[in-house]
């Protein structure tokens, strides 16, 4: 049985599929038509999901889509007769829902297939449903506590449940204005980051900052019972929508998110891509601090309703690494499993799990242990791609090109590193990365102005064999989707220092050997010539979508300062080589 699951005319449109309870392949639009964040329908990753489980459209049983516009009706309305100059929002809302409603039609004509063929049953799980579903049913957790927060969905912005075998039972939702995501998101576009998905950059900003800003910042949001309200003075009115929209080519569109209340508070909003000032950093610090606030408050509030020591995490704030790496001090709960796809494209894998699992009380039998759900290419498609490019190139068995690459990172070279699938969710995590020495003072300056073209204060990530996280961070927890920072042992600091964040921290990525044996190699080849079992890791792309294809690969390669690029088997020099 088949399972089709979509999130479309939505941020982070994608598609994923499950066979039987198992999750095959999962994708968002933006790694394929390369339009970050893309919003429409999400054609291409259709086709590709379907492509992987060797089906047509007319033989998917089931399509399930992450939006339900049924959920939360009456808090709607009640919103609708509160906010009469909202209306014409919400109906336009309902227009493009109406647009979107045949989706029969909609896929049949997408894919060329008479949609009188098309068979499955249609099903539209709510967002924070979806979400938390997303977590829970990939986790090893028979029972647990789940969470969902973002900036909103079907009218909500968190939802608190509890998760037992196949069901989800929420216990508590917060409703549109009042939202966290939103909070952050005002703080960004006041100090100059303005774009959709900007939120993540700003984390970053964050330790540079003191807490001069903190006591004011303090007053945009305060706990309310189990869930949160807004200060809403400083806060635009940004209708049921949450000031989001879609451009009729499927780009992201965000409106001004804060108030003048803020300019009468800090004076004028920083210009995009201006110097930053101690101001700017210190609201940073304080956004991420109050922040960290009412997380573990939502937290300590669910653990009262459901107390147990496992908690499953998603929605777009549960990318927040910096906060997901403070709960075990600040929560009860001593074990995280986080979605690697935590933003609304891990809508579709979490729709299509709870239509099989909440809906069709299929028994559990998936977990998910690496997130390489994308595609994959063989030895010939990659061959062609560098002799199209007209690119020099050695081949190797994996064995012995872990130990040509490890020896060029440990000489100080940047490598292209491009394997087996892509990853599934936000995160390079050793197929689609690019990796150094972590322990090269420069190396940081290197990457951000010489091959990301970023912003200085931006860190990168260390990638550790697991076994060996206890010894040089201060938290064992594993975190193998890159979702925790933890404190860099304070001995092990100078040996990460292009990885050590000016807090003394990193985003870890904890490579085990079963769930990515070759990148575990890799490291392990990098340790036997430098003493360090940990590579800098940072996404294969250049202010882009994270590369998918050889093409893509080569081309960034080409065009940014990389040294080296290890394409499946190949390793190619920008220095030719005397020999194939």
């Amino acid at each position: 049985m088949l399972v089709l699951g979509l999130n479309m005319f939505h941020a982070d449109a994608s598609a994923a599929i499950v066979q039987d309870g198992n999750v095959l392949f999962a994708i968002a639009e933006e790694r394929l038509n390369r339009v970050k964040h893309f919003g429409g329908l999400p054609v291409q990753a259709i086709r590709a999901c379907l492509a992987a489980a060797g089906a047509r459209v007319d033989e998917v049983d089931h399509v399930a889509v992450g939006h339900d516009p049924g959920a939360n009706l009456s808090k709607k309305v009640q919103y609708a007769a509160r906010n009469p100059s909202k209306l014409s929002n919400l109906l336009k809302m309902k227009q493009r829902r109406k647009s979107m409603g045949d989706l029969r039609t909609l896929l049949g004509n997408a894919l060329e297939c008479d949609p009188a063929r098309l068979r499955f049953r249609q099903h539209n799980v709510e967002h924070h449903l979806a979400h938390i579903a997303s977590a829970f049913y990939c986790s090893p957790y028979d029972s647990c506590a789940g969470l969902s927060y973002d900036g909103s969905g079907d009218f909500v912005t968190v939802m608190q449940a509890r998760c037992e075998g196949t069901q989800i039972h929420p216990l508590h939702r917060t409703y549109i204005p009042h939202s966290l995501g939103s909070f952050y998101t005002m703080i960004c576009d006041f100090i100059g980051y303005r774009k959709y998905g900007d939120e993540g950059k700003v984390m970053g900003l964050a330790p540079y900052g003191t807490d001069a800003c903190y006591a004011q910042v303090a007053q945009f949001v305060r706990p309310a019972g189990s869930g949160l309200k807004l200060d809403l003075k400083f806060f635009m009115p940004l209708g049921s929508n949450q000031g989001i929209s879609i451009a009729p080519n499927g780009t992201m569109q965000q409106e001004r998110h804060f108030s003048p209340a803020m300019e009468q508070m800090f004076g004028p909003p920083r210009e995009p891509h201006s110097d930053f000032t101690q101001r700017d950093m210190d609201l940073a610090f304080a956004m991420q601090r109050r922040f960290e606030d009412i997380f573990f408050h939502l937290l300590n509030q669910l653990h009262k309703k459901c107390p147990s020591e496992d908690v499953a995490l998603a929605g777009g704030c549960a990318l927040n690494s910096v906060a997901n790496g403070k709960i075990f001090e600040a929560t009860p709960f001593r074990r995280t499993w986080i979605q690697p796809a935590a933003g609304d494209e891990g809508l579709a894998l979490g729709a299509a799990l709870y239509v099989w699992h909440n809906l069709l009380k299929y028994p559990r039998q998936f977990v998910m242990t690496s997130s390489y759900l994308g595609p994959e290419f063989n030895e010939i498609e990659i061959r062609s791609a560098l002799d199209a490019a007209g690119l020099t190139y050695e081949r190797f068995e994996f064995g012995p090109l872990v130990d040509v690459v490890a020896g060029e990172a440990a000489k100080g070279r940047v490598i292209g590193w491009f394997q087996g699938r892509t990853e599934w969710g936000p995160r390079a995590l050793g197929n689609r990365s690019i990796i150094a020495h972590p322990g090269l003072p420069d190396m940081k300056e290197t990457l951000n102005a010489r091959v990301k073209h970023r912003e200085w204060f931006r860190p990168f990530a260390p990638s550790i064999l697991a076994e060996r996280q206890p010894e040089y961070f201060e938290h064992s927890h594993p975190s193998p989707f890159m979702l925790h920072v933890f404190r860099i042992r304070s001995e092990k600091r100078a040996q990460l220092c292009a990885v050590n964040h000016v807090d003394n921290t990193g985003r870890l990525q904890s490579v085990a050997r079963d769930e990515n044996p070759l990148y575990y190699d890799l490291i392990s080849a990098f340790e036997r010539k430098t003493g360090i079992p940990v590579l800098l890791n940072t996404s294969y792309n250049e202010n882009e979508p994270i590369v998918n294809t050889p093409a893509e690969a080569i081309d960034c390669f080409q065009r940014t300062k990389m040294d080296v690029l290890a394409i499946g088997n190949f390793v190619c020099r920008k220095k030719p080589v005397l020999s194939k």
